[in-house]
């Protein structure tokens, strides 16, 4: 598998020693990356190689060859080159340009500027200067250039936030520290002086190991670990500046480690194409060989009467008569087909470059296609793998709606719809949008909540792990918790700010009153405790502890004497119902001998040797009880726009829907959830398993379950994480657990890392009958986008990777709905009417020659001149497909988005398939028959023209020619569903042409010298009347066949198709579609009993908690190690060293 080809040998990489600040010993590569197929020098051979690869083209390639051999082609030596050149020429610009658009993505990320130490002072350079060595310095919110050793940093023991999401898609922020022996090291003249070496593992894949050491001159030497290591893609957030000095550059850095060598996509249109070409090569191979037979046949009945002709009957080669009629039969493979779709695509390609309805006005960003190849698979996707960060969410937390003491708050929200109109607003950066004025009055009213709304407002301010920096008269809060930080500002919004931190006390502002509470303990959040609490003394002297955290949680360990419990719980339903983030308040009072006598519990757990943080963790569930309850919070992981109705509408289009995300399971459950990707009454089953039988027998227990419900849509969720999937996808399960997968509706993978993405995808791409789809926005997507059939990249954000690994950039996931239903289903319906078009006029016009044969003895005689053969298909019936492959519409694109169901007659294949490519080729068949017979029989007894002239074959073959260009040309119009001037251009046009051309073709010689025997061959047709008897009679009885059907087909057994057409032409809004065919297939009722305990029944209601666990420091190290005057003064003396960095 390619995914896993990428990755050979990484594992075993060399130790690499890296000299700090001596760059002329750090022979490594440079920071430039490319994602480019060809360079100026690699273009031409690479190019070539590719096209040849091609069967169809090899096959032109060996026919023009033959066609140099003197005495063996009856066509001429050019027929075939000609168009061969022609073609290889369209398909070139095609490449050249695909290529250059990548060369120009790859030079916005290589032409970034980033801050270097060069000679003794900062450099501004760009990103493709950075070389392994330098120590470069970075500010908030810049992206990483490279992969870096943190050195040191702006902020208390040299620690610093960097977000991951375009690695890992978790939302939260990262904690790295700088070692100690470097992290007073900050000044130009200390970095300048630094000296020693860095000795590491060598490149490789894994974002979460590093192994290195520090040598320093005069120190011993120290280890290094992934906690002081910053990768290329993470961006630097809440840290003013850091230094770093690069360990690993360009390719060798760790996300480029991880992109997927990119694969050759081809169609699967295409490869049923090549199946097709291949058989009619082994027809050609059959006609090759009966017409030798009856050449021999005939020769052996007649040769002793045909010595006029010097014919020698043994003379007969087999190879060389092979050779011949295959040269005579080679364009009933259409070359012309080759270069028709080439410029097809390339258009089709450009209407969705072009396209306003997919322009991100916000950025000024288009859709861009950066591969043609694909554009008919956009409509058949039947799997959807999307990320969840960036892709489906904004990554912005905003505080909606709360509860306090059994009443609701922030019922209001006149901003929540989202329509065409805002849709392209400017992001919301705020992260609060609560909105309800009634909690202040009742606040200031002396409601009878009024201590409960207190309480809770002072928990949000006070209970929380968020730093405040002052930025002039504004505070700005930075945290490593999106949902900390909206919860801390809804409170500041409300009255309740949040103004100072020390390590032992934390400073508010309630409503214009100063208050300090001393913080004694933090009991830390993690994914079991799924809380986090917090003791602390009150300006009144109160020992109290303040909790938040899942109601699951937090509802146990409620006292009895706890009020508004019931009518907290329905407004949870309620929020959870709207798809938002819930937290539950809570606080217990404590004596001073019930603390004493937990502390010491706690002091003895925390310096425990064994099980320390198993002991710690139950130490602090011995406090945690007898809670009071205050309320809940509901906080929005804000969607992008129209996401929900987006995936509904795909969903219609019967595109199954799978969330990959490196995010926890509860995050993404209550993502799939807000998106509209799982309802609440759908049941959940939970792969979370640590090992190969646990995860064997809950697979296997599933599957029983469902029973004959097993390989059928089911109103199922599953959620699985990364360290299950490392089994189920062993080869001793991956079947069953497949067929649990595909049998549910919606599918939640998460803490994937990049690699397993691309694995899931693979899997479902072999082993599924279906084409898939990726879309994500970082770096971590990029495995994943490059191994489904089609990859879509988010731009228009900060990071650019996803995109230019992609087959097709587009700046909102909502675009997806335009790109599949209308680009996919019309790219698909022109791209197979255009292919089954070109095989027809091929089969129609060439079989002929066959036809011949078995009237001149099969002696590889051609019934046409030899160029009007090779201007065929170059120009007498090459507008037909193009019209076909770019303005064909199946119907509008207001029906396509109606009726996303309409996607489904792509999705099955029905419009081209193995069966339809043979009815059409046996439908020229028959035609040929008809074009050759009919009029051989109208000129059998031969006939004299005026001045006593008599005719000949060719005079037979204009016949035929012109009854042939004349009837394709209208195939073509009955083929054609949406009629415009381009299409009677087309067709008519064709048809002029042709007849213009033979009247100025047949009085070329002898001013031109070619086709002497073409001379007044218009002059002798033209005024014959059999011929414009046959010019309306053979025509309408080919094409009568095909009216006849079409007519019976719509009237008897009409298609879900043709009724939104006729809806369309009758141009009635109202138009009654109730006997439509229902053409998705309906999630059958779930009747089934699950009895094992992976199964989840309840509504989901997903808690807001997203900090990062077993960082490089403990929550409350980090909080112990803040102080905010200190913080002051440390930006005061460090002014002069910002303001060193050039602008």
């Amino acid at each position: 598998m390619g995914w896993q080809r990428s990755f050979t040998g990484l594992e075993t990489a060399r130790v690499r020693v890296i000299y700090i600040n001596d760059p002329l010993r750090n022979p490594f590569c440079l920071n430039w990356i490319s994602t480019a197929k060809y360079s100026l020098w690699s273009f031409l051979p690479r190019y070539l190689y590719l096209q040849f690869s091609k069967a169809a083209n090899a096959f032109f390639l060996f026919i023009t060859i033959l066609q140099q051999i003197p005495d063996v082609s009856p066509t001429g030596k050019y027929t075939t080159l000609l168009p061969l050149v022609v073609i290889l020429t369209v398909s070139g610009i095609k490449e050249i340009i695909e290529d250059y658009r990548r060369h120009m993505a790859d030079r916005l990320i290589n032409t970034k500027s980033t801050i270097v130490l060069r000679q003794d002072s900062w450099n501004s350079i760009m990103w493709k200067e950075v070389s392994v060595g330098d120590i470069v310095k970075a500010s908030n919110g810049e992206f990483l250039p490279a992969d870096m050793l943190l050195i040191s940093s702006s902020e208390a023991q040299s620690m610093c936030y960097v977000a991951t999401s375009n690695l890992d898609g978790e939302t939260n922020l990262k904690i790295r520290q700088a070692l100690p022996d470097t992290a007073d090291m900050q000044t130009e003249k200390q970095l300048s002086q630094l000296s020693g070496k860095i000795e590491c593992e060598g490149p490789n894949c894994h974002f979460d190991t590093f192994v290195g050491t520090l040598y320093l001159p005069g120190k011993s030497p120290v280890s290094i670990g992934p906690d002081q290591v910053l990768l290329r893609g993470t961006q630097l957030r809440n840290t003013q500046w850091i230094v770093g000095i690069v360990i690993y550059a360009g390719f060798d850095t760790k996300f480029m480690q991880n992109s997927v060598k990119s694969p050759l996509k081809r169609s699967k249109v295409e490869k049923v194409t090549n199946v097709q070409i291949l058989v009619l090569f082994m027809m050609l191979l059959v006609m090759a060989l009966i017409s030798f037979v009856g050449g021999v046949i005939w020769n052996q009945s007649y040769g002793a009467n045909i010595w006029y002709l010097n014919n020698d009957v043994s003379a007969h080669s087999f190879a060389l008569d092979i050779l011949v009629f295959i040269i005579l039969y080679h364009n009933l493979i259409p070359i012309s087909l080759l270069v028709t779709l080439e410029i097809v695509k390339l258009i089709q390609a450009l209407f969705i470059n072009w396209d306003e309805d997919m322009h991100y006005k916000v950025n000024d960003v288009y859709a861009m296609a950066r591969t043609s190849n694909l554009n008919e698979e956009l409509g058949q996707v039947k799997y959807l793998f999307s990320d969840k960060t960036g892709t489906l969410t904004c990554n912005i937390m905003t505080f909606k709606k709360c509860t306090i003491a059994g009443i609701m708050y922030g019922e209001s929200e006149p901003s929540d719809v989202i329509t065409e109109e805002n849709s392209q607003s400017p992001p919301i950066t705020d992260t609060c949008e609560f909105n309800d004025p009634r909690l202040l009055e009742n606040l200031k009213n002396g409601h009878p909540t009024e201590d409960y709304i207190r309480e809770f407002l002072t928990l949000l301010s006070v209970c929380h792990t968020v730093f405040p920096e002052s930025d002039g008269d504004n505070i700005i809060y930075q945290a490593s918790s999106p949902d900390e930080a909206a919860l801390v500002k809804g409170a500041k919004n409300l009255g309740y700010v949040f103004t100072a931190r020390t390590p032992y006390s934390v400073t508010i502002d309630a409503m214009g009153q100063k208050c300090i509470f001393k913080i004694l303990n933090i009991l830390e959040f993690s994914s079991n405790r799924k809380r986090m609490s917090i003791i602390v003394r009150t300006p009144m002297g109160q020992l109290r502890l303040y909790c938040k955290g899942a109601d699951s949680v937090i509802y146990q360990r409620l006292s009895k004497y706890s009020l508004f419990v019931n009518e907290t719980l329905v407004h949870l339903e309620y929020f959870a119902k709207e798809g938002l983030r819930t937290l539950c308040l809570a606080y217990a009072d404590l004596t001073e001998e019930e603390y004493q006598w937990w502390l010491n519990d706690y002091k003895m757990a925390s310096v425990s040797l064994q099980d320390r943080i198993k002991k710690v963790e139950e130490c602090y569930d011995k406090i945690e009880k007898k809670f009071l309850l205050l309320g809940a919070t509901a906080i929005e992981d804000r969607l992008q726009a129209r996401v929900p109705e987006t995936i509904t509408t795909l969903l219609r289009a019967n595109i199954k829907i799978w969330v990959l995300t490196g995010d926890k399971p509860e995050t993404a459950i209550n993502i799939a959830y807000s998106c509209k990707l799982i309802s609440g009454h759908m049941p959940r089953i939970h792969l979370n398993t640590n090992s190969f039988e646990a995860t064997k027998q809950v697979v296997n227990q599933n599957c029983q379950e469902l029973r004959k419900l097993l390989g059928k849509e089911n109103e199922v969720a599953l959620i699985v994480d990364g360290e299950t999937l490392k089994y189920a996808l062993r080869s001793e399960i991956r079947r069953n657990f497949l067929r649990l997968a595909v049998s549910c509706k919606a599918v939640l993978c998460c803490r994937l890392s990049p690699l397993q993405k691309a694995e899931i995808v693979d899997v479902v791409k072999r082993h599924v009958s279906a084409i898939t789809l990726a879309i994500g926005d970082g770096a971590n997507d990029v495995g994943m986008i490059q191994t489904a059939h089609v990859g879509v990249g988010i731009s228009g954000n900060e990071g650019m990777q996803a995109t230019n690994n992609s087959d097709y950039a587009i700046a909102q996931f909502s675009y997806l709905e335009k790109l599949l239903l209308v680009h996919g289903a019309w790219s698909y319906f022109r791209v197979t009417k255009c292919i089954l078009y070109c095989f027809y006029k091929n089969v129609v016009l060439y079989v002929i020659e066959l036809w011949f044969a078995f009237v001149n003895g099969f002696s590889g005689q051609i019934i046409f001149e030899r160029w009007c053969i090779s201007l065929y298909n170059v120009i007498f019936t090459s507008l037909p497909p193009l019209t076909l492959g770019i303005f064909e519409r199946c119907c509008s694109k207001e029906s396509l988005f109606k009726y996303p169901e309409l996607y489904t007659i792509c999705q099955t294949g029905e419009i081209f398939n193995t069966k339809v490519f043979w009815i059409q080729c046996m439908n020229a068949l028959v035609h040929s028959f008809i074009l050759f017979w009919f009029p051989v029989k109208m000129l059998q007894h031969d006939m004299v023209l005026q001045h006593g002239h008599t005719t000949d074959y060719l005079f037979l073959g204009n016949f035929i020619y012109t009854y042939v260009v004349v009837t394709v040309c209208l195939k073509a119009g009955l083929e054609t569903m949406s009629w415009n001037k381009f299409s009677h251009l087309a067709i008519w046009g064709s048809i002029i042409s042709w007849m213009v051309f033979f009247v100025v073709y047949s009085y070329f010689w002898p001013t031109v010298p070619i086709a002497p025997e073409m001379t007044g061959q218009a002059n002798m047709a033209l005024i014959c009347p059999h011929f414009w008897l046959g010019f309306l009679i053979v025509p309408t009885l080919c094409l009568i066949q095909n009216v006849l059907w079409k007519v019976l087909r719509n009237t008897y057994n009409k298609s879900f198709l043709e009724e939104v057409r006729e809806m369309e032409s009758s141009k009635s809004p109202e138009h009654d579609l109730s006997k439509m065919p229902e053409r998705r297939v309906k999630a059958p009722s779930l009747d089934v009993v699950f009895e094992n305990t992976s199964v989840d029944l309840s509504a989901p209601r997903g808690y807001s908690f997203s900090q990062a666990e077993r960082s490089v420091m403990t929550q409350e190290e980090l909080v112990r190690s803040y102080n905010t005057e200190r913080t002051k003064s440390k930006k005061s003396v460090n002014v002069g060293f910002t303001d060193d960095f050039p602008e």
